[in-house]
């Protein structure tokens, strides 16, 4: 039998799936559109989650994505209520998951680095 210690982790991935939905299929929102939730992590009591989400804008446009998940989060609370089924609907506290832009910025000084060429101490 499964221990207790595993719910936060499996409420946390159920909420990230439902949360993804109702980003795509009901929030009107414009400025929603480029959100992707990438994870949910959830406080043992099930009251807090903490939703990491990527969105793809420019770096100015940040601040724009935040403003409109800060203002659809009571109906997005509301919504998860109904679906989850658990006794409080725990409050959303979004943040900027970067991990995107540094493998970017990654990926950009790796195809920097010349191909099949030593250096003077490598041989």
């Amino acid at each position: 039998m499964k221990g207790r210690g595993d719910r936060p982790a499996r409420v946390g991935e159920r909420i990230r799936e439902e949360l993804s939905l109702l980003l795509l299929r009901k929030v009107n929102d414009p400025g929603l559109a480029p959100v992707t939730v990438t994870e949910v992590s959830v406080t043992k009591d099930l009251r807090i989650a903490h939703v990491n989400y990527s969105a793809l804008v420019a770096p100015s446009g940040r601040p724009a994505v935040a403003k409109a998940l800060r203002r659809s989060s009571g109906f997005l609370r509301r919504e998860l209520g109904h679906l989850l089924g658990l006794r409080y609907a725990p409050e959303l506290q979004f943040h900027y998951d970067d991990s995107f832009d540094r493998g970017a910025r990654i990926d950009a000084i790796l195809r920097g680095i010349p191909e099949g060429k030593e250096g003077p101490d490598e041989g």
